[in-house]
């Protein structure tokens, strides 16, 4: 497809993806430092605090894959780029639960964020042309789903990503369809009103001129996969190197 006809990146939705790139590494950081005994244990745990940040910044990037979505093929699906990046996301996706499980092979990631992101993406197609208010209903019905379809037949490893289980599975990272799947369509909603409503094409004239201070804070956000296989393994070597020194 011509540079021309390719739909413009919207900084603003960089800069969000930037700031949840920003909190997870938080959340990381947080948690490594529980990890090597800087804090106390379970201070990540659920309910806590740094239980429900975790979520919310889970829920974000989601939310951020589905207005992302819309905007890049809500005029007509772009199949090439779009599978492109599905094969480097599902690729990514892979690759975490690899290393997880050669790390910690009880509770390795095996539906964490990049798989949801994946998955969601194949099925959120069939929703692009949905009203925003249809797609608010089914994302409530996604909501919902989780404790009304709840049943141990969803217990079945091969059903476990449905979230409909009633015993939540031993996993460092899981975003399960029910009720993940919904923050994704309130993504889509959210950018397809946005479109009905002409506020895309003031975003993506947002700067009017370039400004150098928007180009670094956006680069993150540009770049989010990269950064996401990255950090942890740079926090873990940070931590554990501080602890080694200092004990």
């Amino acid at each position: 497809m011509p540079a021309s006809l390719r739909p413009k990146r919207i900084a603003l939705v960089d800069l969000a993806r930037s700031a949840a790139l920003l909190g997870m590494a938080i959340f990381h950081f947080t948690f490594d430092l529980e990890l090597f005994g800087h804090l106390p244990p379970g201070t990540t745990a659920w309910p806590g605090f740094w239980a429900v940040f975790a979520r919310t910044v889970a829920g974000s990037f989601l939310f951020l894959a589905g207005v992302s979505l819309y905007l890049a093929h809500g005029d007509g699906i772009r199949w090439k780029a779009f599978l492109r990046r599905l094969a480097r996301v599902a690729g990514a996706a892979a690759l975490v639960s690899l290393a997880t499980y050669m790390a910690m092979p009880d509770q390795y990631v095996f539906f964490g964020i990049l798989h949801a992101i994946a998955v969601y993406s194949i099925l959120g197609l069939a929703f692009l042309r949905w009203p925003p208010i249809a797609l608010v209903a089914a994302a409530l019905a996604f909501y919902a789903g989780r404790s009304l379809l709840a049943d141990p037949a969803f217990s079945a490893p091969w059903l476990l990503w449905t979230g409909l289980s009633p015993y939540p599975p031993l996993t460092a990272d899981f975003e399960p369809l029910f009720p993940w799947f919904g923050t994704l369509l309130l993504g889509i909603a959210t950018a397809s009103a946005a479109r009905r409503l002409g506020l895309t094409e003031r975003l993506s004239a947002w700067p009017a001129r370039p400004r150098r201070w928007i180009d670094r804070l956006t680069w993150p956000g540009r770049h989010s996969l990269v950064l996401y296989l990255i950090h942890q393994p740079l926090l873990l070597a940070l931590v554990g190197g501080f602890t080694w020194v200092f004990g």
